[in-house]
């Protein structure tokens, strides 16, 4: 299996959650709804989003018709979820979402409710979650879904078809003075599957989504990467500073005449069974 960027034990702020959920979690929208629109996401749904960050994913399936559940460990990124999901009730009126969604910080087992109805669809969709973390988290998950239930994990496509592959290279070169695993599941042939039968899962189908990322100008490009996580183990290492000069080195081939940063990416996604 290819290794991912290891986390190492960081304290995300509250500007890096609001740089992902505004520069850098639309990049993946293709994504989000490709796998919607082959599982039928909509009225009847009740989809388990593991890691759902920010909750745009949430939202989509939500806006299909969905209810929707979402856990993640990131207090400042969850907090921005229940801005999108759950805003304040305007002049008495609930708003139009309210209980069709819920939000609980940690991992799945936080999301298990006595006696609630089964989950029909779970979720994955981030790309950074390391392994051992992810395995774990799915296998907890799967055991509230009901049994054929499909189960999605998603990470980056073939390394000749991620153009921010040779950006994260730097991650992981500034990473190495302190030995920090590389880790960017930059895409072993087998990796999600390898994956979902660690967690107990059946394949059953993937696909492959382009997700190029673009971004205004290159100060939006670095922080939106940043904000990714991806770059915590090379900022330990060596410090912010550093990190943001050789992000800015890496992207210099991606700028465009006026300005913009684009980088051409696919993404691939599992569909694995209950």
């Amino acid at each position: 299996m290819t290794p991912t960027l290891a986390h190492p034990p960081i304290h995300r702020t509250d500007q890096r959650a609001r740089d992902w959920a505004e520069i850098q979690e639309r990049m993946l929208v293709p994504l989000y709804e490709s796998v919607h629109e082959r599982l039928n996401v909509g009225t009847g749904t009740r989809l388990l989003g593991v890691g759902c960050g920010a909750g745009l994913a949430l939202l989509m399936a939500a806006a299909r018709g969905a209810t929707v559940t979402g856990c993640d460990p990131d207090d400042h990124r969850l907090a921005l979820a229940r801005q999108r999901l759950l805003p304040a009730p305007q002049w008495g009126v609930p708003a139009p979402s309210s209980g069709r969604v819920r939000l609980v910080p940690g991992g799945p087992k936080a999301a298990a409710v006595p006696g609630a109805r089964p989950f029909t669809v779970i979720t994955a969709f981030d790309p950074a979650a390391p392994p051992s973390d992810l395995v774990p988290a799915l296998r907890t998950a799967a055991a509230l879904a009901e049994r054929g239930s499909p189960v999605v994990l998603a990470g980056w496509g073939p390394p000749e078809r991620c153009a921010t592959g040779r950006v994260l290279r730097v991650a992981a070169r500034l990473a190495e003075p302190r030995g920090a695993a590389v880790e960017t599941r930059l895409s072993g042939r087998d990796d999600l599957e390898d994956m979902a039968r660690g967690a107990g899962l059946r394949p059953d189908g993937s696909g492959r989504v382009s997700c190029p990322f673009g971004y205004p100008d290159m100060d939006s490009a670095v922080r939106g990467l940043v904000s990714t996580g991806l770059f915590d183990a090379a900022a330990a290492a060596t410090d912010g500073d550093q990190v943001r000069k050789e992000l800015r080195e890496a992207l210099h081939p991606y700028r465009r005449a006026d300005g913009t940063v684009r980088m051409e990416n696919v993404f691939r996604y599992l569909v694995a069974r209950v």
